[in-house]
This record gives C-alpha cells, structure tokens and sequence, in this order.
C-alpha cells in the first residue's frame, strides 16, 4: 500500500508524517522528508504514533447517561436541551470548551454556531491556557496575531534565545534545528528557572526567578539603547512610540538592578546583555514559561518591544518567535476559536460583526468577547452557564484549580463530551458522551507554529458508530434550525467557506487570508500539500494591520514578586515530560513512552531535600492553598532552591497522587485570561506509606487501586501500578486475577511476593515489602508475554546472570544508561555523534541527545 502524507497530532511544530497502513488497524510511521516542518525527522512521540492506533478505550457509540442510545437520539436531545435553555434563560447561558486538537475545519464549525447562530461569545478553547497571552501581545504591538517568524529564521540566526522553553523535550524536532544551527557556530542563549536538558547544552544559562522576565526584557531594551543598538530609523519608519516610554523604561532597568530582581549574577547578566546587542540575526524563541503567568501579556510585550526597537524583525535570522503547544492551536486562533476573537483574525469592532454576519447570512452575531476558560467555568459553578460542550479536551483534569472545576461539572444541569476516549475525568460528568473521530481517521487541515498550513488525512475508516467533530457539530446545528448555513457534506466545503471568509471584504488591512486555496476543488483540497500563508518574513515592508500602519512599542513594567510565606514557603512549577502528551489518553497506550518517567515526580534541589526530610524515590505530598497531590519524589540540582516541579500528565483515571490539575490558584492575566500556573505558593512535606510495591497484570483494572497511592504504567502485553499503602494490602490482593497462586513471604522485612497463573501463562504479579528491596521490573514484566513461566518468578529474576541496563535514556530505541556507559568505557567514545554510531542512541528524534552529552561529561569527569 502506497504511503499517506498526514500530520502529527501532537505539538504546534507540525511534523509531517508518512504512514503506510499495515493491517486493519496497524500503521507504520515515519517521517515525511518531504514536510518543511520536520524534514523526515519525528520525536518519541510521533515515532511510536502506530502504537496509538488500536481500539482501545475508545468512546465507539453514543451514550445518554450510562446507555447506550443512538445517534438521532443523542444528537436530538442536545439540540432540544440548548435550545430551551437559550429560549429561557438568553444565548449567554450555553457555553462550548473547545480544543486545539481540533481540526481547522471542526473549530470552524463550532464557533460559527455559536457567534453566528446561537449568538454568544462562549466559546473557548484549552488553547488559552498555553498561547492565549502570545496572542494579546501580538494584538497589542501588531494590530492582528501574527506570528512574525518561521522554522527557516533558526537557519540563519546568529543567536537564538530561548525563553521560558524547555525546547528539548517539548518541541524536539525544533530542538534538533537549533543544534545544526549552533554547530555551524550560533550561540544559545536559555532563560529558565530549572536547569533542564535544554538548558545543559546553552552557551548560557540564566536560572531567572520566576516571574521576572519583564524585568531581564525592559533593562535588556535599555541596555540596547545605552549601546546604540536600537535602531532609530526602522522606529522612525514603522513604530508609534509612547512619549514617555524611553523616560519610563530608564526607571530601575539598570544591570544591577535587574540582576537583583531576576537573581542572578551581574557577570551573566552582562553577558547575556552584550550577546544580544552584537547579533543583529537573534530569534527569541518562548512558550510555556512566558506565557503561563498573571503577567503573560506583559512579558510577551517586553519581548517584542526589544524585537521591534533593534529592527530585529521581518529580517532573515531576526524576529519574535511564540511556539505553540499543540497540533492546531494556529488554526483555531485563524477562525475565531478564542472567546476574545470573531472569526478570520477579527474582533468585535462594529464592522468587524457586521461583516462576519453578512457573510454568513447569521440571524444574530456575538455583540462582544465571551467568558474566557476560567471565567468560563467560574460561571458554570455558579450557575450562569446552563448547557455546556466540552469538545476533545479534558479540563477536569488541566484547568487550574481542578477541585473547582470538578464541582462545576457536577452542579451542570446539561453536560455533552465529544470525546475518542470513553472513560475520562471529564467524561464522568457528561449527560451525553458523543464518539468522535481519533487521529489517523480524521481529514482536515492543521496549521503549526510558524503558519504552515498541512493535511491530516484518514488511514482507517470510522471504528464503531465514531464520527468527525465537524460533523457532529453541524448535525447538532442542523437540528436546531439552522439547515442550510450547515449543509456540509466533507471537510473541503468548510475549507473553502473558511478561505473565502478570510478575503471577504479584506482590502488588506487583515494579513491573515488564503485566496488561492478558496478557489480549489474537492481533488485540490485532497492533494493539498503543506503551505505557509503570509510569506516568509511577513514584515518585511515594515507595515502593520494597524491603523497607521506602524507596530506599537507597549509600556510594561516589571510587577512586584512576593516572597514566600511561611505557610507556602515553597514555589510550585508545572509542564511536560519529554515523552507525554497532555493527559496521557494517547500517549498512555504506548509502552516505550512511560520507559523515560515511567511515574510522576516532584523535582526537589537537594538542599531543600535535605531540609524537608525528603529522599530520591520517596513520596511527598505537594500542598497549595487549591489542594493538594502526593507524588514520587526526585532530588535533582537543576531545580532553584525553595522552588519544585511537577508534571501535568496523570489523571484520577492514572493516578491517585501526580495531580498537579488540583494545585495551581485560579489566577489569570488581565489581558488575555491565560491561567499563572508557574508560580503556585505550595509546601511540600515528605508521606512515609508502611508498605511499598507493584502490582503487574495482564487485563487493565476497572478503577484505581485502592491504598494511600498508585500509579498507572502502561507496560507491554498489560498494565503495571506502582503502589504504596497503610494497611490496605488485602484489598490490593483481592485485584489479582483467579488462577493457581504461588506465594513468598518474608515476614522480617514485611515482603509478601504473589505471583497468579493460568492456562501456563503470568496473569498477575503483586510484590510489595515494608523494609526490603523491590526488584527491577523489567525482566518481570516481560515475563506477561512469555510462553512459560520461569521457576525464578518470585526472585523477580531471570535464572542466571542477566544484564541490568540501567534507566532508558533513548526511548526510540530503548537504550539505558548503562548500555551507555559501558560502551562509552570499552569503546572509548568522545562525542554524541560517536555514541549514535556505535549505539543509534540520540539519532532518530535527538530529544535524548541532551542527556548523552550529560553522560559523556560526567565519563570524562570521573576519568579524570
């Protein structure tokens, strides 16, 4: 079977993929080399995308509360249901939630059913809580969103700066980009609280306190003006300066300090300083850690005023570069996805809505911005919002302050989840769960972060009585009244509609249109290959979608940082592993992605460890005034002191502990409404469990496991949980599968070791101890898949001798440190490139070339 060109279906970066289906639902995937995005080159995750593809867990018919119902009938009770409440209680009393893992074509749909029809605003996306504050700030200094860069301008910049990025791990393929580009001898500058695996390989690290990036921007703008670095002429030409803005920027902005309010020392201050002021090709590159903050915004601003002053845009090597978190977040921001946004880069200005109902022949149109995610929700819990759609995202768990949502949620008379997943956080509080379509049978178009535009296309047909959103949507639509402004038959009509909406009445004073691809035809829009809209450098003329046509220089001044308090001494930080996405509802079926951080862990400086009584592999609970989670704990140097780290992932569908969705403080920015999840007051305390242990099976559980903590992992041929408890260990035996049991206790270490057979085969394992040692799990879990059972099986242990190869440092090819190590040793290896050779480590994604490099360091270190 001929290979098909579709896209990841993760980050913003927007890898293409070639996927040659094997088998009804198999599917190998490599690289498209062909895709300007990626080159041929995948991460870990979009490497094992083929393990994602199966059945299951999978949402496969509709259900009205807990039967199963059929399609008319579940899409004619959620049309009935918004209808009375909009006839009761107004438009403003429904609400959608919507998701960047939407297609472009589905986010169309969607928000112009409810801004063109239904007539609010209420529609919001998970996307405002990871890009929504690069929004505003474009909006502010461009007149229009408009991300100014490509992956392109990393080729040629002298110095990239990454800001609030651990680009390493979440966007590894433009990771890999920046690396060729620092070979060929740019320099890396990265601005990050935590030391992370990007930061280890920068020219310069600058472990900034939380929350000071406006600080480290306005007196870096400074000292580009003291140098003569800004550049008169391009502000002259193309910018409206404040006329008090330079006499506001000199106030506190000098290096001194800066250095003192950002907590870090003068000499790297200076540096970084004097590095951006020699190189006029500089690309500051930021995500996360920018925008998720009460003053995202701001710092956003702080970054393209610094761009805009040094004429450091619309120029080869030199701009502003906002790198999105998911597959689609681009095209939802294109058709109005946000609650701040109409449709096709337009506000709520007059003309703006009378345009956009013109051209949709509307009954009404939204008369101005809706409730943004966490007001969205606020209103849910308190009442205002009666009928609410949750749409291929999980905000039970990654809305801040998750408590809060969950009781919303509740207290909802009507709930409908669109989902792939039957069993999610979420989905728990639906009145309607509708099956919608999954990657690999979705057709549609993607944008990613640097305005490339590209298809996915379906490998398999349909499963079940699974539909496309689109399709759900306008059939909803459909039913409500509104049949012939919903009268899609494929993706391409809404395409089309959606091309042509861009250029309506657009005499160019909005960048953002696709003029061309309106005209194509249903073949057109098959054989579509990827394409950017707006150019390559889209300033290059220096005009703005402003009135006046010039960018906007904004004053922003760095805000007061509070000190710790002594009940929250403690300052919580969130984000990514390198191998998880999200919730984990797809990345959680594959084995080889829960080998790197098989657990959720909180990250602790080994100072603060040592005041807190907290050990490496011990469990803490992480307080904050929302909630609190226990999680495994870490002790890593990279961390500032007083400061800890979690990770997003885990759900009460995975974890009993790892909730990081229950602790950060409902705290928005004022401008664009992104939540401030990197700066949570917390404490952190160690939990000490009387017992320890896993549990290994073959057939996953129907709930959690019930003792003080458990952690799902997904392993091959089953499941595997890691456990702790206070004398509930009964209850955890009573999960393993009937069969013949052969049991080993060591009642002075408190060790109990059952292991269950059946038909010859393992079918579960349970090993848990008081005050020995565990064994490795790996050889255990392999043995769910042997054709016999080993007579060593409660040794956990293979007869003999075996190899330990140590932590998996290269999921692509499971590689672990000490299979490293060993043949760094013997074979006298002195670079990652020689490590590649030997081994394959670090040269499929190169997300764990980071970590060889680190390995390679310490060798040499202990060598000499």
């Amino acid at each position: 079977m001929d290979a098909i060109r579709t896209t990841c279906a993760y980050c913003g970066v927007g890898c293409g993929i070639s996927a040659t289906v094997t088998g009804k639902r198999t599917v190998e995937i490599a690289g498209d080399p062909d895709h300007p995005a990626n080159r041929g080159r995948l991460c870990s995750k979009g490497t094992h995308l083929g393990e994602t593809v199966e059945l299951e867990g999978r949402l496969l018919h509709p259900i009205i509360g807990k039967k199963r119902a059929s399609w008319d009938r579940a899409l004619d009770l959620v049309a009935k249901r918004f209808k009375e409440t909009i006839s009761r209680h107004g438009p403003n009393s429904v609400a959608f939630y919507v998701s960047g893992q939407l297609l472009t074509e589905d986010y169309y749909v969607a928000n112009k059913l409810m801004k063109g029809f239904i007539g609010t605003a209420n529609i919001d996306t998970n996307s405002r809580l990871c890009m929504s504050s690069a929004v505003a700030g474009h909006m502010r200094a461009f007149g229009e969103d408009i991300v100014p860069a490509t992956y392109n301008d990393l080729d040629a910049a002298d110095l990239i700066v990454l800001v609030g990025s651990n680009t390493a791990w979440c966007h590894p393929v433009v990771y890999q980009r920046i690396r060729a580009r620092c070979e060929a001898g740019a320099k890396l500058v990265v601005i990050d609280p935590r030391r992370t695996e990007t930061a280890e390989e920068a020219d310069l690290h600058l472990a900034i306190r939380p929350g000071s990036d406006v600080a480290l921007m306005t007196g870096l703008l400074q000292h580009c003006r003291e140098a003569g670095v800004v550049d008169e002429a391009y502000l002259t030409a193309h910018v409206a300066v404040p006329t008090d803005f330079w006499n506001q920027l000199g106030e506190g902005n000098d290096l001194w300090s800066v250095a003192r309010t950002c907590d870090v020392s003068v000499a790297d201050l200076r540096r970084f300083y004097e590095l951006f002021a020699a190189n006029p090709r500089t690309v500051t590159m930021f995500s996360q850690g920018i925008n998720q903050s009460t003053a995202g915004t701001d710092q956003v601003n702080a970054i393209l005023n610094l761009h805009l002053a040094t004429g450091r845009i619309g120029k080869p090597g030199a701009a502003p570069f906002s790198i999105t978190g998911q597959p689609n977040a681009m095209g939802g921001r294109e058709v109005g996805g946000l609650a701040s946004t109409l449709a096709a880069h337009m506000d709520f200005a007059p003309d703006n809505r009378a345009r956009v109902q013109r051209f949709w022949a509307a009954p009404t149109i939204a008369e101005k911005p809706g409730l943004k995610a966490v007001d969205l929700f606020r209103a849910v819990g308190e009442g205002r919002i009666k009928a609410l759609w949750v749409m291929a995202t999980n905000p039970a768990v990654s809305m801040p302050d998750a408590n809060r949502v969950h009781e919303a949620l509740a207290a909802c008379p009507f709930v409908v989840v669109s989902d792939v997943i039957e069993q999610t956080d979420t989905g728990a509080f639906a009145h309607v769960r509708l099956p919608a379509a999954a990657w690999g049978e979705k057709d549609g178009t993607v944008t990613n972060s640097d305005r490339t535009i590209s298809r996915q296309r379906a490998l398999f047909p349909l499963p079940g009585e699974a539909m496309p959103d689109w399709w759900i949507i306008k059939e909803v639509a459909r039913r409500m009244g509104w049949k012939t402004a919903f009268a899609y038959d494929r993706p391409a009509d809404i395409w089309r509609e959606h091309c042509r909406l861009s250029t309506y009445d657009n005499d160019g004073s909005r960048i953002f249109a696709l003029p061309g691809a309106a005209q194509g035809g249903n073949a057109a829009y098959d054989a579509m290959i990827p394409f950017r809209w707006g150019g390559e450098q889209i300033f290059a003329d220096g005009n703005y979608p402003t009135d006046d046509g010039r960018a906007r220089l904004v004053p922003v001044t760095q805000k007061p940082l509070a000190d710790p308090l002594e009940k929250w001494p403690m300052t919580l930080n969130s984000g990514r592993y390198r191998d998880q996405w999200h919730t984990m509802t797809r990345t959680g079926l594959a084995p080889k992605l829960a080998r790197h951080r098989a657990e959720p862990l909180v990250e602790v400086h080994p100072d603060d460890g040592l005041r807190l009584g907290l050990v490496d592999g011990s469990l803490a609970r992480v307080e904050t005034p929302q909630g609190d989670s226990i999680f495994r704990v870490a002790i890593h140097d990279g961390q500032r002191r007083g400061e800890v780290f979690v990770p997003i992932h885990w759900t009460e569908r995975t974890s009993s502990g790892g909730r990081a969705g229950l602790l950060p403080r409902p705290l928005v920015d004022p401008v664009s409404g992104q939540p401030g999840f990197k700066r949570t007051p917390a404490k952190v305390e160690p939990v000490t469990p009387r017992w320890r242990g896993f549990l290994l099976l073959a057939n996953e559980l129907p709930d959690l496991p019930p003792c003080m903590w458990a952690t799902r992992v997904a392993v091959p041929s089953g499941v595997m949980w890691e456990l702790a408890g206070d004398g509930d260990l009964l209850a955890v035996e009573a999960l393993l599968p009937r069969g013949q049991r052969v049991e080993a206790d060591d009642r002075a270490r408190g060790t109990r070791r059952i292991a269950v057979i059946a038909n010859g085969r393992l079918t579960g394992a349970l090993f848990v101890t008081e005050t020995g040692e565990l064994p490795p799990r790996d050889w255990l879990i392999a043995q769910l898949s042997a054709p016999d059972v080993a007579p060593t099986l409660l040794a956990g242990r293979a007869p003999g001798v075996q190899a330990d190869h140590g932590a998996i440092i290269c999921v692509c090819f499971d590689i672990g440190v000490k299979t490293i190590v060993a043949a760094v040793r013997e074979r006298q290896l002195v670079d990652v490139a020689s490590i590649g050779a030997a081994l394959g480590a670090g040269t499929n994604c190169g997300s764990c070339r980071p970590a060889l490099a680190r390995i390679l360091a310490e060798e040499t270190s202990n060598a000499a």
